[in-house]
Order: structure tokens, then sequence, then C-alpha cells
């Protein structure tokens, strides 16, 4: 089965599972370029390869501006190892960003255990002192 050629904003919203308006979003950053039939927009291959890149880039966590590089990148470079080595530093950034961003992560989770773990033994010491009557008034 060939792929349509052109395809309207909502085969692409319902194709990735989202809304038009991030479309039109993407649409307004300069990363698409339908093409207008009265007020209907329609969308090429191009504009829908563009798209997958744009929300693949998102979920990897690059900004706007980063994906608009690379995708620019496959619109004007002849040579796809320059259009890889930019995109494998991108990600190697990334992935240091998210290392440290786990390792904060883990340094959170150990203060917060030790902090529940005061918590609990505060609470059980109040609990055993009024159990034993420590601290009543007559």
């Amino acid at each position: 089965m060939d792929q349509p050629t052109t395809f309207s904003i909502s085969d692409l919203a319902r194709e990735f599972n989202i809304t038009p308006r991030t479309i039109r979003f993407y649409e307004d950053q300069g990363l698409l370029a339908p093409q207008r039939e009265g007020r209907t927009r329609i969308f090429t291959r191009r504009d829908r390869t563009r798209l997958k890149l744009a929300l693949r880039g998102k979920r990897l966590g690059f900004s706007l501006a980063e994906i608009a590089y690379l995708i620019g990148m496959y619109d004007t470079a002849r040579d796809q190892n320059t259009q890889l080595t930019e995109f494998l530093a991108g990600l190697t950034q990334r992935k240091v960003a998210l290392q440290q961003q786990r390792e904060d992560i883990e340094a959170l989770l150990q203060e917060v255990s030790a902090f529940e773990e005061q918590c609990r033994e505060l609470l059980l010491t109040r609990a055993a002192d009024e159990a034993a009557g420590v601290g009543r008034t007559a």
C-alpha cells in the first residue's frame, strides 16, 4: 500500500496522536510549511517527516531551537555525516544532562528517605512517651 503524498492536519494529528493545535504551533515556529487551498492546510511527505523529527526531538528533550537547527540541516546539508555528527553531539549533551538529573534525583530521594525516617522515629518516640504517661501534667 503506497503512502499518500499529501495529508490533512487531522490526518497528521491522528497519526501522531497530537492535537491540530500542536501542528499549527510547529507551523508557526517555521518547522512545517503546508500548502494552502483556501483555509485548508495541505501537508506533504516532507512536512510529515519534519513533524516526526520534531516530535522525536521533543521527546528526547531538545529545545525548539535545537530541533529547528537539526531539521534545517536535513534541508541544506549534502553530507549525511555532518547531520549525524551534529545529532550525535546533541544526543551526547542530552545524555550528560539526563545523567546529572538522575544523580540529583537520587540525592534528593536519599534526603527525603532520611527525613521520613526521622519523622517515623519522632512519632514512635512520642507515641511511646504518651503510652508511658511521660509528659503528662497533674
